[in-house]
């Protein structure tokens, strides 16, 4: 009898390992930002600029793209959405392009720059922030700092932009690379201006050597010593 009973449970169980085993995972979801359609500068330009160190935040590190939730905690995105390349190199390749396009220049390299390359201008870019949820704004939060050749201080600035999207993963995805191509945007504004400032900055002039001007002849007057003899002594 407790045989009997036992046999209707034990199917049971069979059944349910069986529908678990049939049971496919969802696919994986792969994204990568939006470079946009800057044009390929065709001359050489007449501006080198070093773009890095690139710096992001801990979390922006992970290869799972993450979404910023209504208490602020973040949580990754539904589908185990994850980014192609990894969002640093998206973020590099991203700003490279764009401020090609907008400095009109091919003399743009990442940070470590090869042995013999002088940058007329160098940024140091730092993102604390680059996220949206399904119900918040994408949101932008960046420090950059611009250097010379012989790394003095040129400019800098504090960034926070935002966009609105339409909620799901994809369009965040589009708005976050909107806010980078705005960021590439006053990179490239200043970059130009702090370069067309230094080229119109006349070359330190060298004062001249003075020539030593010769010892003045005595015009003490002539006083007559009395002697056996009278010498007149200058």
């Amino acid at each position: 009898m407790k045989d009997l009973l036992r046999f209707p449970s034990m199917a049971l169980l069979v059944g349910l390992l069986s529908l678990t085993g049939c049971a496919t995972p969802p696919p994986v979801a792969f994204y990568s930002l939006d470079n946009g359609a800057p044009r390929v500068p065709e001359q050489m330009g007449n501006i080198a600029v070093l773009l890095g160190p690139v710096t992001l935040a801990g979390y922006l590190r992970s290869d799972a793209l993450l979404q910023r939730q209504a208490d602020g905690s973040l949580a990754q995105a539904p589908g185990k959405a994850r980014w192609a390349t990894g969002l640093q190199q998206d973020i590099e390749q991203l700003l490279l392009r764009q401020l090609a396009w907008r400095l009109n220049s091919q003399r743009l390299v990442l940070a470590p720059a090869d042995p013999g390359f002088v940058a007329d201008v160098q940024v140091e870019l730092s993102i604390t922030r680059l996220d949206s949820g399904p119900e918040q704004m994408a949101v932008l939060e960046a420090q950059w700092r611009l250097l010379d050749k012989a790394g003095k201080h040129l400019d800098s600035r504090l960034v926070a932009l935002d966009e609105r999207h339409q909620g799901d993963v994809a369009d965040q995805v589009r708005v976050q690379s909107v806010l980078l191509q705005r960021l590439s945007a006053q990179l490239g504004g200043a970059i130009a201006e702090v370069h067309q400032a230094s080229a119109k900055s006349p070359a330190p002039v060298r004062p001249r050597a003075q020539p030593r001007a010769e010892a003045a002849p005595s015009r003490r007057p002539v006083e007559p010593i009395r002697t056996d003899m009278e010498v007149f002594r200058f």
